[in-house]
């Protein structure tokens, strides 16, 4: 398993608004920019790879770290505050979205932005019928309380925590997974993740959350760049059909399930990954 430990780089964009979103480059300063969008409650110190030539970007979203909480956020306006980033790197790059940031990283290509997108492990869209009537019960309980008390939802969210966070992953996860999660290497840069991902009272976590399990309202079509969508066969967390009926929506996506491997797909396949972010 390769993991990032090489030099970074922090940064502050000052948006229009005042706003400020926080981001981080690690790798050569030379190497092919992959925008990086870490999963549920983690914010820029969650990495992933190190071996290519790769200049990984990452970001603290709206409300999560150092970026500044956005009380109107949605994944359109996620989407331009990180348009705004790409700018910066100079025009559309490839994006890769892990776990609960894919309706992010759809949103980003739909709005020209990703030159290519690889979504790894995502999390379906449950709000849609079809993925929610094959949900795990206290699933479905999450989703439903969304729709019926979005504010008592975002208050369970935001009130969970970073230890609360690690405890609910490690315990869905597959026996190979949770081995890959505590990794000593791993588990001290999620912890840093996790304390970005609860900052400013858990603001910008509960907003991913809301965002996430609402109906991602994305114009399907309008997402014209290649598409690959990553699962491992032992993924039991992520999507109900290791993410079937999610491909079929984009235009042209293409699947790949590979044996063997689990929701940690992102960790154990890491270069892999990157060499087709990068092309």
């Amino acid at each position: 398993m390769a993991d990032a430990s090489r030099v970074r780089f922090d940064h502050e964009l000052l948006l229009p608004g005042g706003r400020v979103l926080a981001w981080s480059e690690t790798g050569p300063r030379d190497g092919t920019p992959v925008l990086f969008l870490a999963g549920a409650a983690t914010g820029r110190s969650m990495v992933f790879g190190g071996g290519c030539r790769v200049r990984l970007v990452t970001v603290d979203r709206p409300g999560i770290g150092a970026s500044t909480h956005d009380p109107r956020r949605s994944a359109a306006s996620t989407a331009a505050d990180l348009a705004a980033l790409v700018a910066r790197l100079g025009g559309p790059v490839p994006v890769v979205a892990n776990s609960q940031a894919a309706v992010f990283g759809l949103a980003a290509a739909e709005r020209g932005i990703a030159s290519r997108l690889l979504l790894v492990s995502p999390a379906d869209e449950v709000a849609d019928p079809r993925v929610f009537a094959r949900l795990p019960g206290p699933v479905r309980d999450v989703v439903t309380r969304v729709r019926v008390d979005p504010a008592a939802a975002r208050e369970f969210f935001a009130r969970l925590g970073p230890g609360g966070m690690e405890r609910m992953v490690l315990d869905s996860a597959d026996p190979a997974d949770r081995e890959v999660y505590q990794d000593p290497v791993f588990l001290a840069r999620y912890r840093a993740a996790l304390r970005e991902g609860f900052a400013n009272d858990g603001a910008g976590y509960a907003a991913d959350s809301i965002i996430a399990t609402s109906p991602w309202q994305l114009d399907w079509a309008a997402i014209r760049v290649p598409v690959q969508v990553w699962f491992g066969e032992r993924d039991r967390v992520h999507s109900p059909d290791l993410g079937a009926l999610l491909t079929s929506r984009i235009p042209g996506a293409r699947r790949h399930v590979v044996p063997g491997a689990g929701g940690a797909l992102l960790r154990t396949h890491a270069e892999e990954i990157l060499a087709a972010a990068a092309g």
